[in-house]
């Protein structure tokens, strides 16, 4: 009799554990490492576009789960040190990596930057995940060379590497006439109100990304 019970269990908890790996198989993580643009900086909780692509997925019905892993103040390097933990801790199927801004306001090396961003989209792609860039742009007062050569980085890394781009994560955004007034105060974070636009951006190459077996 308890016997029989035991070994009941352990086939009950052997068919629990094989539940649990296929539900994780069918909805893939798709883990976005950013800076304050996809950190929500200023604007509530639940306005950025990562709150809204987790909203998107499930008005599509898609099963997917979204991690944002995006810190204020980021920069390339910095991700790139915390990418191989977090590839570990969520073993993501898509890559979202939306950093660089960073290193261009504080005048990092764009060499150096172009690295990191290689190295963090071969890490994510040798854990087994598809990755995507969102490419940025700097204003035209870094000057008009800087700006052109920060901003081929990221058609050159994804083309290099195989990865997925967006080529301009703002969009619409920051190229629209009268564009500050989907700005805040400090002229270099989003409002709320861009927010959608932005996921706008982003999503007919996560689709993509989603629907790859």
């Amino acid at each position: 009799m308890y016997r029989r019970h035991f070994i009941r269990s352990v086939l009950s908890a052997a068919a629990l554990a094989a539940t649990a790996q296929a539900a994780q198989a069918a909805e893939p993580t798709i883990l976005v490492v950013g800076d304050s643009l996809s950190a929500e900086y200023g604007i509530a909780r639940g306005t950025g576009w990562v709150a809204l692509l987790e909203k998107k997925l499930a008005a599509e019905k898609i099963a997917a789960k979204v991690v944002n892993a995006s810190i204020s103040g980021d920069t390339t390097a910095g991700g790139r040190s915390r990418l191989p933990a977090l590839l570990k801790t969520h073993q993501p199927a898509i890559v979202v990596i939306e950093l660089g801004s960073n290193d261009a306001l504080r005048g990092l090396s764009l060499d150096m930057t172009a690295a990191n961003l290689t190295a963090m989209t071969q890490a994510a792609q040798k854990a087994g995940a598809r990755v995507l860039l969102a490419g940025m742009q700097m204003p035209p007062n870094y000057g008009a060379d800087y700006g052109k050569r920060f901003f081929a980085l990221y058609p050159q890394v994804a083309k290099a590497q195989g990865a997925a781009l967006v080529p301009f994560f703002l969009k619409g955004v920051a190229d629209r006439d009268n564009a500050l007034e989907l700005f805040q105060k400090d002229r270099i974070h989003p409002t709320a109100a861009a927010h959608p636009l932005i996921l706008g951006n982003m999503w007919p190459e996560l689709q993509k990304l989603l629907q790859k077996k």
